[in-house]
């Protein structure tokens, strides 16, 4: 069993709550003066019940979780105490069973011996005798580690030889244990259990791999009512309502219940939490940009009697996800696949086609690549699977294709990914091609190919998340991806080779790549940011002994997260000569006004493409790069950041300048949560004006928390995000 010692005096501003009895016979009175422990009467009556709920939560670490009941983890003894009406308890009198809802277990009461640690067990704890003070009968009451997560009744039976009597004594919350040993989800590091389970805030990673960018986001698993939401997405689920009995029961199992809550996100087969939208088009309903924390998603639901909240993509999926897992105690993380691979056909190909011109073309029903696809990581033990494949688990929430039926995608064991043991449940191969297919660049004029190169490296170059205690990120993708051999980029059906690292021509029956061609590549010149130029250069190699006509087609196009680009918004064609051997850098800017006519917002990309064309030969080889623009950031600074103490208040400032030419209008949103209510405030900012709000904190729990903003501005589509991490520290004695 898993114990843990500490000091049980209770907290600041935590409630004590004393649970009354249900029973009509267990409410009548007696009158007789009391004066000590022994007393003379002919019953035991139950009169009142202490849950212990400050103390026991502190000791089960859920006294910051919000909810109607006691929450407890699951290996752990608990505390109650039983007031009596007459006399105490006598075990020779009467036999108290214990009866958990809603399965009816019955866990009759010891008076001594040792928690068993399979099942539950009820064992009366010794007393001392209060002189003139009625003494309460104290029992410890422990959950095997198998006991399933839900919400359970509690009540009373005693048992005399003629009758029993049914007490009702309140309804506790069972969570999953990571502090205990022989839980199925204990996490060995209190610095992983921290940040895996305790954090309530986190940052996503968006963008593209040379040009990436944090996404704020708070999981809000301490707001008021929040479990008990996470509770209702368990009992809503089609397997609790088909058979709640069968459900409770595998609700023992972190695979079964995240299976669950996967499906339950998303609103595709169940009365799920989200509605997905990837048409740009978000009427009724909210931008999935403009989401900054799973609380509002998860209280918009439950108050909408489990209407689906509009509008999610895969960043949300996978964040709300994050909060419901680590609220049910099963240690969790948002991971996002840079160049992440959907592969339609199940052919470990994914196919992109460009015009002559380079133009990226869209193709309906082809395969695709996003730019990055964000789902989590839930730590949980698989004896499903035989030995060695422990550990991260890797979970979709977002509907993209069907898992036995429903829309949900694993636990896939991570190492059974980085194995390729595509027969290992759950959806391993449907994740491993997101990181690991080949990718086919065909360029094609009138139907017909003109060139193909198939790149071996291009899915899944970064997998990343969050690193433990800090914003910097931790490259992950050796676990998903055993390094290999030297990337291999192999061209065929034309004479020319993209310099993309390292290269290796081809032969047989793809044709002979000749050694003497053209080399192009592209090569920003900094990290764009809106408002201003991007520039580029184009980079071309004459690997040859002879002089060449070429002509250059350079090109960009917007482009979503999640698809293929629409029509270029900016070109440049020339025509030039290259010497031999010579290596010529040409450069291009494509201008602020050029680019926003698109619309880029934060979560749409750029696809730079060039393609040199021999004039000789006619043949072509291109050079692609996609990237995503930043926007400027709100800066938030926090008065004496280094002693923020719980419950006394802290002044912040929010500030902006306005670097566009233009005044911008929009509202600004301030939230933290554990640190102060969220604000909203409409703001118009002139060009070169710098704005200041001071925002008051006062912190209501200890450990880190996270301050962020985001401005959504209404003339221009683009989204302004800030955040700064304190650490709240406990008063000063």
């Amino acid at each position: 069993m898993c114990m843990r010692s500490g000091n049980f005096s209770g907290k600041g501003g935590r409630r004590r709550t004393s649970y009354k009895k249900h029973n009509k016979e267990a409410s009548e009175s007696n009158n007789k003066p009391q004066h000590s422990c022994i007393m003379n009467a002919t019953q035991f009556k139950v009169q009142k019940v202490d849950l212990q709920q400050v103390r026991n939560q502190i000791q089960h670490r859920t006294d910051d979780l919000s909810s109607k009941t006691l929450v407890l983890r699951r290996g752990q003894p608990f505390t109650i105490l039983i007031n009596s009406d007459g006399r105490p308890f006598d075990p020779q009198r009467e036999k108290l069973v214990f009866v958990l809802g809603p399965l009816n277990v019955d866990v009759p009461l010891s008076v001594s011996g040792q928690p068993s640690p399979n099942q539950w067990s009820a064992i009366q704890e010794k007393s001392l005798p209060i002189p003139y003070t009625p003494c309460p009968l104290a029992v410890s009451l422990s959950s095997p580690v198998s006991a399933y997560v839900g919400v359970y009744e509690l009540q009373l039976r005693v048992e005399t030889g003629q009758s029993a009597k049914t007490y009702f004594l309140g309804h506790f919350t069972l969570l999953c244990n990571p502090w205990c040993e022989d839980d199925s989800v204990f996490l060995p590091s209190e610095d992983l259990r921290n940040e895996y389970v305790c954090s309530d805030y986190g940052v996503l990673y968006k963008g593209s791999p040379c040009n990436m960018f944090l996404r704020p986001w708070s999981f809000n698993q301490y707001d008021k009512g929040m479990l008990d939401i996470c509770m209702q997405l368990l009992q809503l689920s089609p397997q609790s309502q088909a058979d709640m009995k069968k459900d409770l029961l595998n609700r023992s199992s972190p695979v079964y219940i995240s299976r669950v809550v996967s499906a339950m996100v998303n609103c595709q087969d169940d009365k799920g939490v989200l509605q997905g939208n990837w048409t740009q088009n978000y009427s009724g309903g909210v931008n999935p940009s403009t989401w900054s924390g799973s609380g509002d998603i998860l209280r918009m639901w439950s108050e909408t009697q489990f209407s689906p909240v509009k509008y999610g993509q895969c960043w949300v999926f996978a964040a709300v996800m994050c909060t419901v897992m680590r609220a049910l105690g099963i240690p969790t993380r948002v991971v996002t696949n840079f160049h992440s691979g959907h592969d339609s056909n199940d052919n470990m190909v994914i196919e992109e086609y460009y015009s002559e011109m380079g133009e990226k073309l869209s193709i309906a029903g082809q395969d695709s690549i996003w730019n990055f696809h964000v789902w989590v990581e839930s730590w949980m033990k698989r004896p499903d699977l035989g030995q060695g494949y422990d550990g991260w688990q890797a979970l979709d929430s977002t509907p993209q294709k069907k898992s036995r039926g429903i829309f949900r995608c694993g636990p896939a064991s991570v190492k059974a990914i980085s194995e390729k043991k595509v027969d290992m449940p759950f959806d391993v191969p449907f994740i491993y091609a997101e990181m690991n297919a080949d990718v086919h660049k065909i360029i094609i004029r009138n139907g017909n190919r003109l060139s193909c190169a198939v790149e071996k490296d291009r899915v899944g170059v970064l997998i990343c998340t969050k690193h433990p205690g800090s914003k910097k990120m931790q490259d992950i993708t050796a676990e998903y991806k055993p390094k290999e051999d030297d990337f291999r980029c192999v061209h065929f059906r034309a004479p020319f080779k993209v310099k993309l690292r390292s290269i290796e021509h081809a032969e047989g029956d793809l044709g002979k790549v000749v050694p003497e061609g053209i080399a192009v590549s592209l090569q920003l010149l900094k990290a764009p940011i809106v408002g201003e130029n991007i520039s580029f250069n184009v980079i071309i190699i004459n690997e040859g002994d002879v002089s060449k006509k070429l002509r250059k087609h350079v090109n960009a196009q917007s482009k979503e997260y999640n698809c293929n680009p629409t029509e270029a918004f900016w070109k440049a064609d020339n025509d030039l000569v290259i010497g031999p051997y010579e290596t010529m850098t040409v450069k291009h800017e494509i201008s602020f006004k050029e680019y926003m006519l698109k619309e880029v917002m934060e979560d749409h990309q750029v696809n730079l493409a060039v393609v040199i064309e021999d004039v000789e030969s006619q043949k072509r080889v291109m050079a692609s790069e996609e990237f995503h623009i930043k926007s400027p950031a709100l800066k938030i600074h926090v008065q004496n950041k280094r002693s923020v103490i719980i419950n006394e208040q802290q002044l912040a400032m929010v500030t902006f300048t306005n670097t566009f030419d233009v005044a911008v209008s929009g509202e600004l949103t301030i939230e933290g949560s554990g640190l102060f209510e969220k604000v909203q405030i409409s703001l118009t900012i002139q060009p070169g004006e710098t704005i200041w709000r001071p925002i008051s904190i006062i912190p209501r729990m200890t450990g880190d928390k996270m301050l962020h903003g985001s401005l959504v501005l209404t003339n221009l589509p683009i989204i302004l995000r800030g955040f700064k991490t304190v650490s709240v520290q406990a008063a000063k004695r």
